[in-house]
């Protein structure tokens, strides 16, 4: 397996990531940020919006096209419904980002093992994952922008050819394409800030002029749609453009300390991603320590630019993933060489403590999982049954491993039970769907009455519902639709129907929807996902 692996590592890394996530992410419920670009996706097929793009009717210009198309594309060859051909290429840019990492270790002269380690690494690592469902557009430019930082290497060191500048320059434009500066801030100036510390800029000025024309050209190239909307819709996009814009400086502001603790974001590896930012402790200890500051560099001008921005969210740590991802590599190979001859205490009890409680969770899953989801059957009950025998097993193995020092098996046991667990266990969240589940979908319009909002409704109930649905409250005052029967969706904020409706219609209550899958109870239940509806018959 592991010869297999090395001789085909590009095949093998694609390959983990979709038997990890693309047999099962589909049981995750639709996020918010997922429904808006697949609602937006959906419109593009129906109404044919491909470059003035719209959500529910109205135009969509806060987030660049992109990543929209190949949703789109996606959902023309499979069928626009089915959520899990909308999320296969967010997770084939997974797929991609693994590639990419390995592809720059070994451009950073690393061994093709450590160069696999750190490509697995970063297609574990917790946030990575995650921002496939919570972010869609972040995937796409962070992942177009790591085939770029790959070619821009070999720009740097005089090594590339022409179809590397040419590559380098429509990823910068997908990038740009798929969510503006915010991938080129995030993570491209990083790495050029790392390589101009640790490398220093070698070459004449015309090898540096040549990967700036790209890069200004690759982002003009991606600026094309941004000048065509501003053209033809110039009202509306200055309107969002001014919204957006003042988002950074008023909306989640946080301190400048908010990201510090960026390392726990890879899940996973948490410890050893701390100790490899030890650089007093690992400069003696890695085996390429110029390659080690490189990636070190870059993870902290990742941070302090971030950090830098007024407005913050966790997500945003994605990028920062990436280059930590090389960074956690390197202590990973030093414990590969050296752990069995290790005795400092103060270096093996952070290796213990690590790995020996992530053996030990896979050990007790089957409690786990039981207490958490409760009793199964059918299908789930066969993958609960498989999903614990492996993981028992996998989980006895890496304390196995641990106690006999052999680190190169036990980091790759956690591959493994990575694996199992998006591939077995994973499923099994949608074992218990909450009693108050009912999605919009199941309303009954037989009748062929046409569903409205009254003052807005959350783009997860637009995307469950299957079609665009109308807000009655605009700026303009209330648009009363010219049917004398309709429905009428109302969200949890408002609790009152409006006198201006009850004097002209009798009003009946047809049910409450709701699209949580949580109980009500439950810390992650969000009201917004609650919408009362009723049916309007006029007077």
């Amino acid at each position: 397996m592991i010869k297999t692996i090395e001789k085909y590592p590009i095949a093998s890394i694609f390959a983990f990531v979709f038997l990890m996530l693309g047999l099962s992410l589909w049981v995750l419920p639709v996020s918010i940020m997922e429904a808006r670009n697949f609602i937006a996706a959906r419109e593009m097929l129906q109404d044919d919006n491909w470059i003035l793009t719209t959500m529910n009717g109205e135009a969509r210009y806060q987030k660049p096209p992109l990543p929209t198309w190949i949703t789109a594309f996606f959902g023309s060859i499979f069928g626009i419904t089915k959520v899990w051909a909308l999320r296969l290429p967010a997770i084939l840019l997974i797929g991609i980002i693994g590639s990419q990492v390995y592809l720059l270790s070994k451009q950073l002269q690393l061994e093709k093992a450590q160069s696999l380690r750190n490509a697995f690494v970063a297609v574990t690592s917790f946030y990575i994952i995650g921002i496939v469902v919570e972010a869609p557009w972040d995937i796409y430019a962070h992942g177009f922008t790591t085939i770029a930082l790959c070619q821009l290497f070999m720009l740097f060191q005089g090594r590339a050819k022409f179809w590397n500048s040419i590559l380098f320059a429509i990823m910068i434009a997908a990038t740009v394409l798929s969510k503006g500066p915010v991938s080129l801030y995030a993570l491209f100036l990083p790495f050029v800030l790392s390589y101009v510390f640790v490398y220093k800029f070698e070459g004449g000025i015309l090898r540096h002029l040549k990967w700036i024309t790209l890069l200004v050209f690759g982002i003009a190239i991606g600026g094309l749609w941004y000048l065509y909307v501003r053209i033809a819709d110039p009202e509306t996009f200055t309107a969002i453009a001014s919204k957006e814009t003042g988002n950074w400086s008023s909306y989640n502001v946080r301190p400048f300390y908010y990201y510090w603790s960026f390392f726990t974001q890879s899940g996973l590896w948490t410890i050893p991603a701390f100790v490899s930012l030890l650089y007093p402790y690992l400069k003696s200890r890695v085996s390429n320590l110029k390659a080690y500051k490189f990636s070190l560099f870059w993870t902290l001008f990742a941070v302090i630019l971030l950090s830098i921005v007024p407005e913050k969210k966790s997500r945003y740590l994605m990028p920062v993933l990436i280059p930590l991802a090389i960074n956690i590599g390197f202590y990973l190979e030093y414990l590969v060489r050296s752990f069995k001859s290790m005795s400092d205490k103060k270096e093996t009890y952070p290796v213990y403590f690590n790995f020996g409680l992530i053996g030990l969770v896979a050990v007790v899953f089957p409690i786990l999982a039981y207490l958490a989801l409760g009793g199964f059957s059918g299908l789930y009950l066969v993958l609960y049954i498989l999903a614990s025998i492996c993981l028992l097993i996998l989980g006895f193995l890496i304390l196995k491993s641990l106690r006999t020092k052999d680190i190169s098996k036990t980091i790759a046991l956690n591959f493994l039970m990575m694996l199992t667990l998006g591939l077995l266990a994973l499923p099994l969240a949608d074992n218990n769907k909450a009693s108050n589940y009912k999605p919009i979908a199941e309303l009954d319009t037989s009748d062929d009455l046409k569903l409205h909002a009254y003052s807005g409704i959350s783009p997860e109930a637009i995307w469950n519902y299957g079609s665009k649905i109308p807000v009655l409250k605009t700026e303009g005052g209330l648009q009363i639709p010219e049917a004398s029967s309709f429905l009428l969706a109302f969200n949890h904020n408002e609790t009152e129907i409006p006198e201006a409706l009850s004097n002209l219609y009798r009003i009946e209550l047809i049910g409450t929807f709701d699209l949580n899958t949580s109980e009500k109870n439950s810390r992650s239940y969000k009201e917004r996902l609650v919408n009362k509806v009723y049916k309007l018959t006029r007077r």
